[in-house]
């Protein structure tokens, strides 16, 4: 199956709703339309947890603009600068699934760094979930053959592509304040 019918096929099922699991630029993830509450409500439900805020991912610089009130100058020079996937926890979203968000309203989100998933999100032209493919407490998956069997049968559509990365490891985690203050979350 060639790249563009997946792509077409994960955004067939986002549009209406479905979940997707799919080779992040980190880890394998579980996917959704991250501006349909049902949808993450599906996500939450499949992971066994309730909302804490789960990472979105956008394909470039301004979609994240459109979905973070504000971005501090410095998460661009974080961004730059980063030698792996970092993902930054905003103060401030708007657009997004209100269930999507942290208990105090902070948005985590990552530009996507692979071509998978910068060509998924920008022909999508929205954000998509990409929480760790993991029912809540056990280890996150190293590779497609650790995804728990109620992971892949969870989801609508399965998305059949190497990561560019093999054994990949979650992204940094980075929380930027707009009061300037700056918490590394996960390294």
């Amino acid at each position: 199956m060639d790249f563009t019918l997946k792509i077409n096929q994960c955004i067939e099922v986002l549009q209406n709703g479905g979940l997707i699991l799919y080779p992040t630029d980190t880890v394998w993830g579980i996917g959704c339309d991250a501006t349909n509450e049902r949808a993450v409500i599906k996500v939450l439900d499949l992971k066994g947890i309730e909302s804490k805020g789960l990472i979105c991912l956008v394909s470039n610089d301004a979609m994240l603009e459109r979905y973070v009130e504000k971005v501090p100058d410095l998460a661009y020079d974080i961004l730059d600068l980063a030698t792996k996937p970092t993902t930054i926890v905003y103060d401030t979203s708007k657009g997004l699934a209100p269930n999507l968000l942290a208990r105090d309203n902070s948005v985590a989100i990552r530009v996507a760094s692979d071509k998978f998933c910068k060509y998924l999100i920008g022909k999508f032209k929205k954000p998509i979930v990409a929480t760790t493919a993991n029912i809540s407490g056990s280890r996150t998956p190293r590779n497609f053959k650790e995804i728990d069997k109620a992971i892949l049968t969870g989801v609508d559509y399965v998305v059949n592509l190497e990561p560019e990365i093999q054994n990949a490891v979650p992204s940094s985690i980075i929380k930027l304040g707009m009061d300037g203050l700056v918490k590394v979350i996960r390294e």
